[in-house]
C-alpha cells in the first residue's frame, strides 16, 4: 500500500486548529482525508460513531493499547483515552488520500517520531493566552472551571512549540487560513520537509 503524508495539526484548545483544518480539507488540490480519533468518552450531543469518533469503552480502548493497534494513545483522564487507531491511517491510505490530524500536541509529537520524513507537524498558536481564555468563553460549551484548567493546560502545550516544523500565530484568521494552505501545499508537492 502505498503512505502518503501526514499533515499534524496541534494547538492549545481555542486556537483555532480545527477551523483551519476544516479549511483545508474543503481545497481538493490538497487530496487530505480527515483522520478520526478513537475515545472512550461518552458521546456529546449529536456526535456521531465513526463520524466524529470511533466511541469505545474503556476495557475496549485498553484491549487496543495491548494488541498495539495505536499509532498514538494517551490516556487524558483516569479512563478517558484518546488515539488514533493505525487502521484509520491504512483505510485513509488505501484511499489515495494525505492524512490530516487535529490532535493534542503530545498524539501530534508522537506521529512526528513515528514518521519523521512523512509528516509535517503545525502548532497553532494563539495570539495570547488572555485571547484563548476569551476565545474559550465566547463557544458557550464549558464550565469556567473546565476554561481554567484548559488555559492552564495550555502554557505547558505553548512550550512545545519549537518542537513543531511550523508555528502558525493565529492572531488574524485569514491570514492563518492562507498560511496553512500555503504551508501545507508546499510540503504535498515537495519530496523532503518543508
Amino acid at each position: 500500500m502505498k503512505q502518503g503524508k501526514l499533515i499534524v495539526f496541534s494547538a492549545p484548545s481555542g486556537s483555532g486548529k480545527t477551523t483551519i483544518v476544516r479549511h483545508l480539507l474543503k481545497k481538493e488540490a490538497l487530496n487530505l482525508a480527515f483522520s478520526i480519533s478513537a475515545t472512550s468518552r461518552e458521546k456529546r450531543g449529536a456526535e456521531v460513531h465513526a463520524e466524529d469518533y470511533y466511541f469505545l469503552s474503556a476495557s475496549e480502548f485498553k484491549q487496543h493499547i495491548k494488541n498495539d493497534d495505536f499509532l498514538e494513545w494517551e490516556e487524558v483522564y483516569r479512563d478517558n483515552f484518546y488515539g488514533t487507531l493505525k487502521t484509520e491511517v491504512e483505510r485513509l491510505w488505501a484511499l489515495g488520500k494525505n492524512v490530516i490530524f487535529d490532535i493534542d500536541v503530545s498524539g501530534g509529537l508522537r506521529i512526528k517520531r513515528k514518521f519523521p520524513e512523512q509528516t509535517l507537524a503545525v502548532f497553532v498558536k494563539p495570539p495570547s493566552i488572555d485571547e484563548l481564555k476569551i476565545r474559550l468563553k465566547k463557544r458557550k460549551t464549558e464550565s469556567d472551571d473546565k476554561i481554567n484548567m484548559r488555559v492552564a493546560k495550555a502554557s505547558a502545550e505553548l512550550a512545545t512549540a519549537p518542537l513543531f516544523d511550523v508555528i502558525i500565530e493565529n492572531d488574524n484568521l485569514d491570514k492563518a487560513l492562507q498560511q496553512a494552505e500555503n504551508i501545507v501545499g508546499h510540503f504535498l508537492i515537495t519530496e523532503t520537509k518543508v
